[in-house]
């Protein structure tokens, strides 16, 4: 991964959720504001409270789900302690505006980029922009497990690997054989056709715990758990949400599998790349035109590496006029939908735990018509969508 980044360091943790605790701990002073996606996992929010950190919700392009620079309000980036990106998919943040606003007030930008291994914006690779970037090894590896945080400045990793090794939970015999014996049993279920069995086992073993796309917030018990932060202790119950081993030390074979899987990337980033490809040329895909006037206030063009380049992205964002109904339809050609974020985290946490994004519509119309498919199955999903009647949507076709 040093090689993929460009020789940065990179320091192997748990997970994605555990190393961007690492990060905002290391990088942000506890009471300070960042700037977030609202279309994010519920989880990396709680893991900004967790860090003593107040989240503030950004403006977003509807077109991709990414941070719009342009319509951050003067007033809002002068309070702000660092910059947090999502690269929500794969799709890109714009990394080299928001490197010019955090150089221009001294800030720290933080990427996460657990969606987005192989993804590149501005040339560069995605989480080489900046201070510390924070990549997942569950996502395109399918390791179900690990990830990696990435830093510019090989002075800090002995600091770093001794604050990740603080954190940790020693690793367990138990949680090691349950790793390497459910994709196994994954499969095997599968092919059984017994998928709704599956998904109520996990619930009861704790592996599958969200009932609706956003996890209770559970607002009383938040509130406590506020006056004591910073800390993961008093977060747990909802940093740990579907990977109860996200603090886990991992062992041998978590450690062999994730190196197996790895070593596959280039030809699993080609694959996501074909479907991509594919799924870009649909009527359902983003970089449309959004709605009348929207360059004129500042949004921006598709992003990528160089022109004409394919990103590939872990879930390609199609823009559906009703989402339920297309889901239903790829449900019962046994494709699943997942990575949703709706509602957006502004309306779902309110302003008593986060400050509220200056203009919440955007963000708000591509978390309802986002339908985030897993490219590798382009073919079928085409041939699904197209057969069940399934309408694209523009930003501005349904205001209300």
């Amino acid at each position: 991964m040093r090689g993929r980044l460009g020789g940065r360091e990179c320091l192997h943790v748990p997970s994605c959720r555990f190393g961007l605790y690492l990060a905002l701990r290391h990088w942000c002073r506890p009471g300070g504001r960042v700037l977030m996606s609202p279309v994010n996992d519920d989880v990396i929010f709680f893991v900004v409270l967790a860090a003593g950190l107040r989240p503030v919700q950004a403006p977003l392009d509807p077109r991709d789900g990414s941070i719009d620079p342009a319509a951050v309000p003067e007033s809002l980036w002068s309070g702000l302690s660092a910059v947090l990106t999502t690269n929500l998919y794969g799709n890109p943040d714009p990394a080299p505006e928001l490197r010019a606003h955090c150089d221009a007030r001294g800030i720290p930008l933080l990427e996460d980029a657990a969606h987005a291994i192989g993804s590149t914006v501005g040339g560069r690779p995605v989480g080489t922009w900046g201070e510390a970037s924070v990549f997942s090894l569950s996502k395109h590896t399918g390791a179900k497990t690990g990830g990696f945080l990435a830093f510019d400045d090989p002075a800090l990793r002995s600091e770093l690997t001794a604050a990740r090794d603080e954190l940790l939970h020693p690793s367990r015999t138990s949680a090691e054989l349950a790793y390497l014996v459910r994709p196994y049993a994954e499969a095997t279920v599968r092919g059984l056709r017994l998928v709704k069995a599956a998904h109520a086992t996990l619930r009861l073993l704790g592996q599958q715990e969200r009932e609706e796309i956003r996890m209770p917030l559970r607002a009383g018990e938040l509130k406590q758990a506020l006056a004591a932060a910073p800390g993961l202790a008093p977060f747990h119950s909802w940093v740990r949400v579907d990977m109860h081993d996200y603090r886990l030390g991992p062992g041998p074979g978590r450690l062999r599998r994730t190196e197996r899987l790895l070593a596959r990337l280039d030809a699993t980033l080609a694959a996501h790349r074909t479907g991509t490809e594919r799924l870009l040329g649909t009527e359902w895909a983003r970089g449309r035109e959004a709605e009348p006037g929207a360059r004129e206030r500042g949004a921006r063009e598709p992003r990528g590496g160089e022109p004409g380049e394919v990103q590939p992205l872990f879930r390609v964002p199609l823009l559906v006029e009703d989402r339920d109904a297309a889901i239903a339809a790829l449900a019962r050609r046994r494709i699943v939908t997942g990575y949703l974020y709706d509602p957006p985290l502004d309306t779902y946490a309110g302003e008593l735990f986060t400050d509220l994004s200056p203009d919440p519509g955007p963000a708000s119309w591509f978390a309802r018509h986002a339908l985030p498919v897993d490219p590798r199955r382009a073919g079928e999903v085409i041939e699904t969508l197209r057969a069940a009647g399934v309408r694209p949507v523009r930003y501005g076709d349904d205001r209300g």
